[in-house]
């Protein structure tokens, strides 16, 4: 879909549905924008007539569809905003979604958009979130689907966003395509996750993420299960030796620093950044097996190595004055006679052993390698991991919020605020060292598991034990918002992407943030 943007009269294009977001009316005394009400005029008053029956207040999510009899536009939606106070970028992501579902149901290929004004938001801003929304909200993963079983609605082909007459063209388009990114790259995310198991192996994430670093110019590293094995990753091996389909290690560098001669190591000018994501392609629990209700959806155990392949493309595109590396772990985790066992002791990555308790905790065990190998090989200057890892965390947040837990207060602040501004929310969990203490073995270094009490916080204080007190990190626990089975102006049923616009939130404001 293309958006732009323009100053025109939007009536001039003769739109098949037009679009007008519109904050909450005082029923007492309500009264339209100027520009509002000069469309209005060229409506023949369609708009005015409806609000003065009560038919429409603004409300947050609200629409009523017109079809005036003067003017060009064939159809103008009515969207609320909710009160102006409270305008933000959800409730624009929100209405650009609304109206391009209406445009689909009405099969009207190239809607308009009115931008509405006010001083909550500047032009870029503004047009970022209307993009973002846009585009999230045509998203559907329909390609296994036949010809037959299409649901009637038409294809949206472009949107045109129209800003006031002083409104500045230029900023407008650079948020347009900001929006547009995001969207695109938290799509693909969706995507990657949405596949069919059978067809989303370990070995398929990782060509696919491979093509991708080189649509976008990344540089991109595939480990296959020899190299692995050179790098002693023996927790992430043991997770993997019960499927058939064997693991990768994806490794995508943006603004890899180049080698200098007579130097082991390259010479770097930026930060390192290093986003470490869970690649569980599938999970049966292993011999820990899943009941079969539960092991329902568990494609979508991947969803943090999606959301890190998602935004290793947006890093890219975006030009993030950082040098940000992406690692996942890509693995599945079947039952069989070779896969490995509770009570198995595994020597990981990082020399540290680790005590088996639960076949079906192995999430932990592949981010463990993964945490050791970035730090090892790219000495970051701060680390982050995603993953779909408890269950608990859906007890602790529901469906509204994912958790962070890590050693690093103001990394971890920088993210719930980088959730805020982004739509995608997090909220703080503790770790002390009573948390750690309780995730040692009697017979090994720590154990896998640490019960029921406090479940997302102990699986963070197991993968705690992998990276060194110093090193900034923050693990994001995204069970509870990797997939959803409701819908939004802005999400189809499925896999959300959750995560690639508030990494790049925090990413782009990185200069800012202060970890030492």
């Amino acid at each position: 879909m293309q958006i732009t943007a323009s100053t025109r009269n939007p009536l001039d294009t003769e739109p098949e549905l037009l679009a007008i977001p519109l904050t909450e009316l005082d029923p007492a005394r309500w009264r339209l924008p100027a520009r509002v009400a000069a469309l209005d005029k060229q409506l023949g008053g369609a708009l005015s007539a409806a609000l003065a029956q009560g038919d429409f207040r603004g409300k947050r999510r609200e629409t009523l569809l017109l079809y005036p009899h003067e003017g060009s536009a064939k159809r103008v939606l009515l969207i609320g905003l909710g009160a102006e106070s409270d305008l933000d970028g959800r409730a624009l992501r929100e209405a650009a979604g609304q109206a391009i579902h209406a445009a689909r149901r009405a099969r009207a290929s190239s809607p308009s958009l009115v931008a509405p004004s006010g001083r909550r938001m500047r032009a870029p801003a503004l047009c970022q979130a209307l993009a973002e929304g846009a585009v999230l909200g045509v998203y559907r993963f329909d390609r296994y689907q036949n010809p037959s079983n299409e649901d009637g609605n038409g294809a949206v082909e472009r949107l045109q966003i129209h800003l006031e007459k002083s409104g500045d063209l230029r900023s407008a388009r650079a948020g347009i395509q900001r929006g547009v990114t995001l969207a695109d790259s938290q799509n693909l995310a969706r995507d990657l996750s949405n596949e069919p198991p059978n067809v989303m192996t370990p070995a398929k994430l990782a060509q696919t993420a491979e093509k991708m670093a080189k649509r976008v110019g990344l540089k991109a590293r595939i480990l296959e299960p020899n190299e692995l094995k050179k790098h002693k990753l023996g927790a992430l091996l043991a997770v993997a030796q019960g499927s058939h389909n064997k693991p990768r290690l994806i490794v995508l560098e943006h603004n890899a620093p180049k080698a200098t001669r007579g130097k082991k190591k390259p010479t770097r000018h930026r930060p390192t950044v290093c986003l470490v994501g869970k690649g569980v392609c599938f999970d049966s629990g292993g011999l820990s097996l899943k009941p079969a209700a539960s092991m329902v959806k568990m494609k979508h155990d991947m969803s943090g190595g999606a959301a890190v392949i998602g935004a290793m493309r947006a890093v890219a595109l975006l030009k993030i004055p950082l040098h940000v590396v992406g690692i996942v772990g890509a693995v599945e985790n079947m039952p069989s006679g070779h896969a490995y066992r509770v009570d198995d002791i595994l020597t990981s990555a990082s020399g540290k052993t680790i005590e088996v308790t639960n076949t079906d905790a192995e999430g932990r065990l592949v981010l463990a390698d993964c945490l050791h190998y970035a730090q090892n090989q790219f000495e970051p200057e701060a680390i982050i991991d995603l993953a779909t890892l408890t269950g608990a965390a859906s007890i602790a947040l529901g469906p509204w919020a994912a958790a962070v837990v890590g050693n690093h207060d103001r990394l971890a602040e920088a993210i719930v605020a980088a959730g805020e501004t982004s739509g995608e929310r997090f909220w703080q969990l503790p770790l002390w060292d009573a948390h750690r203490d309780h995730m040692k073995s009697k017979i090994a270094d720590v154990r896998q598991t640490g019960g029921r009490d406090a479940g997302t916080i102990t699986a963070a204080a197991f993968l705690s034990h992998f990276v060194a007190d110093d090193k900034p990190w923050a693990h994001l626990d995204i069970a509870a918002v990797a997939d959803t089975a409701l819908t939004s102006p802005t999400q189809a049923r499925g896999a959300t992407g959750f995560g690639v616009r508030a990494l790049l939130e925090l990413l782009g404001g990185w200069k800012g943030l202060k970890l030492n």
